[in-house]
Order: C-alpha cells, then structure tokens, then sequence
C-alpha cells in the first residue's frame, strides 16, 4: 500500500521557530517519506517559509503530528490523503 499522505507546513518566523518545528521533525521522522523545504532565496532570504511532506502513518499519528505543529504560535500546517482507485 502507497502513502497518500500530503502535509503543508507555513513557517512565519524561519528564524524563531525553525528549532521547535525541527524538534517535531526529527520525533515524527520515521513517518516522513519526502521532506521538500521552500523559502525565497539569494538577494533577499525570506523569513517565511513552506514546507512539503510526504508522510507514511496512520490518520491518528498524522492528526497528532498536525495538531503539535499547529500549537506552536507562527505555524500552521494541514494535511489531506488522496485516495487511490
């Protein structure tokens, strides 16, 4: 069976809280399948930024995952699955 599982995480303040969403990174990691971080680079470096995950779990540790990400002030992240046929 595939991982279905899409999550979009927006850092507001990459300077502050890049540690504490690190944090949650690293304890959720062996559910994360791709890892695609996004931030304006070169002449300006953006302060804001997106991450893109691919997670492998089930709903309730997804939701869990979610759910800490979104208490820490400055962040906030959603996920959805795609269904196959």
């Amino acid at each position: 069976m595939g991982c279905y599982n899409l999550m979009g995480i927006i850092v507001e303040n990459r300077y502050e809280d890049a540690v504490k969403v690190q944090d949650l990174l690293t304890k959720y990691g062996c559910m994360i399948k791709i890892r695609l971080g996004l931030h304006e680079a070169g002449e300006v470096c953006s302060d804001e930024g997106f991450i893109v995950l691919q997670l492998c779990g089930s709903n309730d540790e997804i939701q869990g995952f979610c759910e800490e990400l979104n208490a820490i002030n400055g962040v906030s992240a959603d996920f959805m699955t795609i269904k196959g046929r």
